[in-house]
């Protein structure tokens, strides 16, 4: 009986202890902003990519296409309606243009990547061109916006345009997209099982980030870091994780 009572106790007391960190993680992270569209997780090897992330989530990201002319590829993943996640790889077959284009740095970050790691965020809007005069009254200097494309393995192509903020603090502030009305969002569409729980950016100066979001109206909040970083909590088809 003693025995028996001992690993009562120890379920009971392993369960609270659990029920905590969970809450404790809960805490951790705050909601997802309103207008997030996607986040990417970059990685050196598309492949390796999407086995790595099905293995933590329970779903395997489909293959979306090539970015002509960026030097990358992609596979997707939906984290809910008009939510959806991005893995982004060098493409091998865009070497040789990739070492020549304006999507250098990236590709070069991505060559270096040792792990998956979430490299940035998307918030989307309807009107791009009104964004940007907001942006700008605001007192922030963002390029103009630029037409993007790709086309995914069934044919159809996706256009969207999209602009990036010139001081975007290494990755921890959103660039922007505003899907073309004939595109299909590729949350639709891709495959399902997972959603995005909550989004939460770190860094020395949580509070600069927080003030700066605001100006730019997303309803984000950072949090003090020991390194700047993005985190992400999914709940998967096969468990809840994190990506970071």
């Amino acid at each position: 009986m003693p025995s028996f009572i001992s690993r009562r106790w120890f379920l009971a007391l392993a369960a609270a202890a659990i029920t905590m960190r969970r809450g404790a993680e809960a805490e951790s992270l705050p909601g997802v902003p309103t207008d997030l569209d996607h986040i990417l997780l970059g990685v050196s090897d598309l492949d390796h990519g999407i086995a790595w992330l099905e293995d933590r989530s329970g779903v395997r990201a489909a293959f979306g296409g090539v970015h002509p002319g960026r030097g990358t590829r992609n596979a997707l993943l939906s984290l809910g309606p008009r939510r959806y996640l991005e893995i982004i790889a060098p493409d091998p077959a865009q070497t040789e243009k990739a070492s020549r284009g304006a999507n250098v740095p990236l590709v070069n970050k991505l060559h270096k990547l040792k792990e998956p790691r979430l490299i940035g965020w998307v918030v989307h809007t309807d009107d791009l061109a009104n964004l940007v005069k907001k942006v700008v009254a605001a007192g922030f200097e963002i390029d103009q916006p630029r037409d993007g494309s790709r086309t995914r393995p069934d044919g159809k192509v996706l256009r969207w345009k999209s602009c990036s903020l010139k001081q975007d603090r290494g990755g921890l502030l959103p660039f922007f997209i505003e899907w073309s009305p004939d595109s299909v969002h590729p949350s639709q569409d891709a495959p399902s099982g997972c959603t995005i729980q909550a989004f939460a950016v770190e860094s020395w100066i949580p509070d600069t980030i927080t003030q700066v979001a605001r100006k730019l109206g997303i309803d984000l909040v950072s949090k003090s870091g020991k390194r700047p970083a993005l985190r992400a909590r999914i709940a998967g088809a096969r468990r809840d994780f994190e990506l970071a």
